[in-house]
């Protein structure tokens, strides 16, 4: 099996009554995004700006060619605090997810994710989120 040609991954608090600067405070981080529920938001300066249906705080990591998702989920989980009743205080208020975009280049592509990241993600209560890109998608991301 031929390795993913990329991965995009990136860790995400979701609420309605999310407050973005109670979760860098909690995590000890400063997102890379943020939003609030019913305020206007744009993921880009090109973007026409939407309204948050709901609040979001996210943590991006490095896009990966190849892929390799261990690497970005070290990458995130090394900033943010491994206090795990912190974890454990937010997934009982929050969806917590790491989403992970998969980019083929060919048909036959795959990736694996260690026992150890499994574990990490695990302790925290973070669940994973998988969307995989074929290679029309892919040239069209």
């Amino acid at each position: 099996m031929a390795i993913l040609s990329k991965t995009v991954a990136c860790l995400r608090v979701i609420g309605d009554d999310l407050v973005p600067e109670e979760i860098t405070k909690a995590l000890g981080c400063e997102p890379t995004r943020e939003m609030r529920k019913g305020e206007p938001f744009s993921w880009n300066k090109h973007g026409k700006p939407r309204i948050a249906k709901s609040g979001m705080w996210r943590i991006e990591a490095e896009d990966k060619l190849p892929g390799n998702l261990d690497e970005q989920v070290s990458e995130i989980l090394a900033q943010l605090s491994d206090d795990k009743e912190v974890w454990r205080s937010l997934s009982d208020r929050y969806d917590i997810d790491l989403f992970c975009g998969l980019f083929m280049e060919s048909s036959m592509e795959g990736i694996g994710l260690s026992s150890e990241s499994m574990l990490a993600l695990g302790q925290r209560g973070i669940e994973i989120d998988f969307d995989m890109y074929g290679t029309d998608e892919a040239e069209n991301v």
